[in-house]
């Protein structure tokens, strides 16, 4: 096992001041053009920029030294917070690998955060960063030409590990294996992040546009949400592809009812609903789930909620529930063994948890899903994967793993 790594830089500013301020506009518009933060859903939620403090960690206790850390800076802090709200005084964005134990999760405090809920919105700074808004920075010319590769494995190479993963679950190692692929974009010019994640949250504002450190998206799932004592999660698996007309609506009563996608699904529910009921003293999950439509595909849906007992930190919680069935398989050892084995790349923050938490220790994280890494040379990773379960065919997840990127490739293409 690895030996932990931890390396942080934190400021010297000790002084954050949360004020109202209902005069920003769009959120996303604010994000700068470099090191932009983001985490936002229907045209709420928080963007941030600037590092008044950073954190890289791995190793087999990453999450509880990022909760230790996240502690200590906070302890020390002269607050003054006019709204005293999830969100609001010091917050911390964070993106945790796939797999916390052997790759880098990053934490970062913002030095200005602008946030806004239920229609309140304010300014959060730290030290003397100022605290009037930027004006929204107009985008330079149109869209960049692009150039896809085929990433670890080609369509043909990855099909052949859909098959072997088909195999091995009617053998009975396993029940579920999630197994994703990647897309190299090289761009001319050098893509911008903001009209990713303006493009994103326009096109997907049921999603929570993220962007930490250079990984952004727009993930359908919520990993889990803190408020106070309050536990929720949006938990997503089986998919379809959207139609026109009279086959969209096909489509949709097809999933519904589908054998193979009601089962992948309800492997997803009970692990989650496993891993947090040792927290809750109330945990309550719907028999059946619903159909959540987003612009290029349809996913069955299930809304979790609970009560929350004991002293547990949300990133204690975070990584108590993650990797789900939904992102990883069942049972999860030899989930992870077989992505290991077949998946070829490493996955570093895809599918991993990403989203914020504030002093309080209210915050949300989502999963890291439909979303990509920029690169150095101003290019970009993409993901997508699939829940691969008995019955599983080869070219029908190919075809959804396409239906997945796409959700990117519009934003970069736009």
């Amino acid at each position: 096992m690895p030996a932990p790594a931890l390396t942080s830089r934190p400021a010297a500013a000790r002084t954050v001041t949360t004020v109202r301020s209902d005069t920003a506009g769009e959120l996303l518009d604010l994000v700068p053009a470099r090191a932009g933060l983001s985490w936002v859903r229907r045209g709420e939620g928080l963007v941030g920029w600037g590092e008044a403090a950073r954190l890289e960690v791995s190793g087999p206790s990453a999450l509880a030294d990022a909760a230790a850390w996240w502690d200590e800076y906070t302890a020390g802090l002269d607050v003054a917070d006019d709204l005293a709200v999830a969100g609001s005084g010091p917050v911390l964005f964070g993106s945790i690998a796939f797999d916390p134990v052997a790759a880098t999760s990053v934490f970062v405090v913002p030095e200005v955060v602008v946030g806004r809920r239920d229609g309140v919105g304010w300014i959060t700074t730290v030290g003397a960063a100022p605290a009037e808004l930027p004006l929204p920075a107009p985008l330079d010319g149109g869209a960049p030409r692009l150039r896809y590769a085929d990433g670890a494995l080609d369509p043909a190479t990855w099909c052949a590990a859909v098959d072997a993963a088909v195999a091995r679950i009617d053998a009975g190692d396993l029940e579920k294996v999630v197994l994703a692929r990647d897309l190299l974009v090289s761009a001319e010019p050098a893509l911008d992040p903001r009209r990713l994640l303006r493009r994103l949250g326009a096109r997907f504002p049921d999603c929570w546009t993220f962007a930490v450190d250079g990984l952004l998206g727009a993930t359908p799932e919520l990993l889990l949400r803190r408020t106070g004592r309050q536990l929720s999660s949006r938990v997503l698996a089986g998919t379809a592809a959207r139609g026109a007309g009279a086959e969209d609506d096909r489509l949709a009563a097809a999933l519904l009812g589908s054998t193979k996608d009601r089962a992948e699904h309800t492997l997803a529910v009970d692990s989650l609903v496993r891993a947090l009921e040792p927290y809750c003293s109330r945990l309550t999950a719907p028999a059946e789930p619903e159909l959540l439509t987003l612009a290029n595909v349809r996913h069955l849906a299930t809304d979790v909620v609970g009560t929350q007992r004991g002293t547990a930190g949300l990133l204690e919680l975070v990584g108590a529930v993650h990797p789900t069935a939904a992102v990883c398989g069942t049972p999860t050892p030899d989930a992870a063994a077989l992505i290991r084995e077949l998946e070829g790349m490493d996955r570093g923050r895809y599918a991993g948890p990403v989203g914020w938490m504030d002093a309080r220790g209210d915050g949300e994280f989502g999963l890291a899903l439909r979303c990509a890494e920029l690169t150095p040379d101003g290019g970009a990773r993409l993901f997508a994967g699939c829940g691969i379960v008995a019955g599983s065919e080869p070219a029908a997840e190919l075809a959804e793993t396409q239906a997945k990127f796409a959700a990117f490739q519009n934003a970069l293409e736009g």
